[in-house]
């Protein structure tokens, strides 16, 4: 099985957009998010996220002059709350000092650079890259993970997983389920999308349904 073999039957079985499906796509506001999301549920830091627009928060310049004590009471539902406002203060300061602005940093900034940034790991850097600067990087995550060693495959590194899931790539003319024809970014965007999606739905702890053992049959 390929990823494209793969991507074409998750986009047979579920309907969705990829530009729709990350609240705020190719936004600052991903990049708070990517951060938001770590170690909860991505409700939580929806949360979070609504009382920082309620604040007035409206770009990473604004959010980069809220004191950290403050940042951390308004992200509180997104839980580790003093962590991720230390991490949401610094990266916003880097990014204001190294780029000027959101726009710049989505044109320039390099993988290395956000490797650099503390509290910023594999899956939030390709999370910003794919989704906030709309860079043709799949996200290899714990969902990715779980359907793939379901199908057999297990991968020795994080960037070895993420790899085989670029292989979606070779595809071609794919179109998601709003109708829009993919660049190469958004085809990454709505391949982890849809991984998330099925694993959301059919994922019961760390087992799968019936449902998903039959489609990953057609898959074998």
């Amino acid at each position: 099985m390929s990823a494209s073999e793969l991507y074409t039957a998750l986009a047979g079985k579920i309907s969705l957009s990829a530009r729709q499906w990350w609240p705020d796509y190719g936004s600052f506001w991903v990049v708070i998010g990517a951060i938001l999301g770590q170690n909860t549920k991505f409700e939580n830091a929806l949360k979070a996220l609504n009382n920082l627009r309620n604040y007035g928060v409206d770009s990473l310049e604004s959010l980069a002059r809220i004191p950290t004590a403050k940042l951390a009471e308004l992200i509180k539902p997104a839980g580790f709350y003093n962590t991720k406002a230390k991490r949401l203060n610094s990266l916003a300061k880097a990014i204001c000092a190294d780029f000027g602005d959101f726009e710049s940093f989505k044109e320039r900034v390099s993988k290395q650079w956000l490797f650099s940034q503390k509290g910023l790991g594999s899956e939030s850097v390709y999370s910003v890259l794919c989704f906030a600067c709309e860079r043709a990087y799949m996200v290899y995550d714990s969902y990715s993970a779980r359907l793939l060693n379901e199908l057999g495959y297990e991968f020795e590194s994080y960037e070895e997983g993420r790899e085989f899931l670029e292989g979606v790539l070779s595809e071609t003319g794919a179109k998601d389920g709003a109708g829009e024809e993919l660049s190469e970014a958004l085809l990454c965007a709505h391949f982890h999308a849809l991984t998330t999606e099925f694993c959301k739905a059919h994922l019961k702890g760390k087992v799968f349904d019936n449902e998903a053992k039959e489609f990953f049959k057609t898959l074998l």
